[in-house]
């Protein structure tokens, strides 16, 4: 029979996960329903590319703004942090140092690729993007994102 003091134990281990994961749940707000909407219905991709690919390209603005601007566009991005963590990791490393700036948008086409978006919906992500943002943050939130994915 085991002691009270290891059930004890292996309850409050219990716990702690249920807590930590109970966390993480509310800490993480879904991306936004309109957003995702948008892109899903306007390009003819699933939630999934959507999202992914929306976070692959905030990813290379996040890298090529200050935080304060990028805050600007998070602000106003329901699920920011969803969209960042759903874009896939193309490794960046050397490659990325090795192209410079483009090194942003080669890497985008390549989180693109493994969502199964061909390169190209890079260019048609972006005017979805920068018109739910003036939308939702006007014309100056917009320019943000737009010259960062220049």
């Amino acid at each position: 029979m085991k002691s009270v003091s290891t059930i004890v134990r292996t309850c409050l281990s219990i716990a702690l996960v249920i807590a930590a994961q109970s966390h993480l749940a509310w800490s993480l707000q879904p991306p936004s329903p309109e957003l995702v909407g948008n892109l899903t219905k306007g390009l003819s991709i699933t939630p999934q590319q959507a999202t992914g690919g929306a976070g692959a390209l905030f990813s290379v603005a996040k890298s090529r703004l200050s935080p304060a601007d990028f805050g600007k566009i998070a602000t106003v991005v329901p699920g920011m942090d969803s969209f960042l963590k759903a874009a896939p990791s193309t490794g960046g490393g050397m490659t990325g140092k090795l192209l410079g700036n483009a090194g942003g948008l080669a890497s985008s086409a390549m989180a693109f690729q493994k969502l199964g978006l061909s390169p190209d919906m890079v260019g048609k992500f972006v005017p979805i993007l920068t018109s739910f943002l003036q939308a939702k943050g006007g014309a100056n939130v917009a320019s943000l994102l737009s010259g960062a994915l220049r």
